[in-house]
């Protein structure tokens, strides 16, 4: 599948090229391929590309990949980056490395008590509604730093840092001004010592503004697998 190649490239050199501007070292930045509605195959190619951390949004699509995948597994890093209902908690704690949609203590309790003492501290991230849509889940920004030091607090988790999903903007500053907010907030808890490391913001559209405000993964789908079809 070259044009999957050549996407990736693509994509990785534009996170480079962010970085140089900003004054940042582009391994700093770390990408996170966001495979969910494409087929295990192209996992597989972007994998044999270099590529090991990939996000899905669909507890059931992503077991099946993730099952699919069996043969690579030791050497692939799963990110779920959707809303997760308390009733798909224990297959992603049993099955996952990484949760990015964090919102509520209920689910991280749940993610806690469900993660299997054989595996490592399941990293999560705190998903924050950066633009303060109602439509958005995240939790709002003032309220961040008492789940943060909640989520910190529970077993068999590591608490890695934080996520969003900003509004789309047309243009370069107005993308980067949600960006800028949650780096903001990311700072203020890591005064408030908590110990994070993680900024998991910006997607296709706007990779370029979140890699100058700060962010250290980038959560990128259609630009490396094409656009999506949710037909089915």
């Amino acid at each position: 599948m070259p044009d999957l190649i050549h996407n990736l490239d693509a994509v990785r050199q534009r996170i480079a090229l962010a970085a140089h501007v900003a004054g940042r070292d582009p391994r700093s930045v770390e990408l996170l391929a966001v495979s969910k509605t494409f087929p295990a195959e192209d996992v597989r190619v972007a994998h044999a590309a270099g590529q090991r951390a990939f996000g899905e949004n669909y507890v059931q699509e992503a077991l099946t990949k993730i099952e699919a995948l069996a043969d690579l597994r030791a050497d692939l890093e799963w990110h779920f980056i959707g809303p997760l209902q308390s009733n798909k908690s224990k297959p992603v704690a049993e099955n996952f490395d990484w949760v990015h949609s964090v919102d509520r203590l209920k689910i991280a309790e749940r993610l806690s008590a469900q993660r299997p003492d054989n595996l490592l501290p399941l990293n999560v991230c705190v998903q924050v509604n950066a633009s303060g849509e109602a439509s958005k889940s995240g939790i709002e920004p003032g309220e961040a730093l008492e789940l943060a030091r909640a989520v910190a607090a529970l077993p068999r988790l590591r608490l890695r840092g934080l996520m969003s999903i900003p509004e789309p903007a047309g243009d370069i500053e107005a993308q980067r001004a949600p960006h800028r907010l949650l780096h903001a907030l990311f700072e203020q808890l890591c005064t408030e010592g908590l110990a994070l490391d993680t900024l998991s913001m910006g997607m296709s559209g706007d990779l370029e503004a979140a890699v100058i405000e700060g962010a250290t993964l980038v959560r990128v789908g259609t630009a490396i697998f094409g656009a999506r079809d949710y037909s089915n």
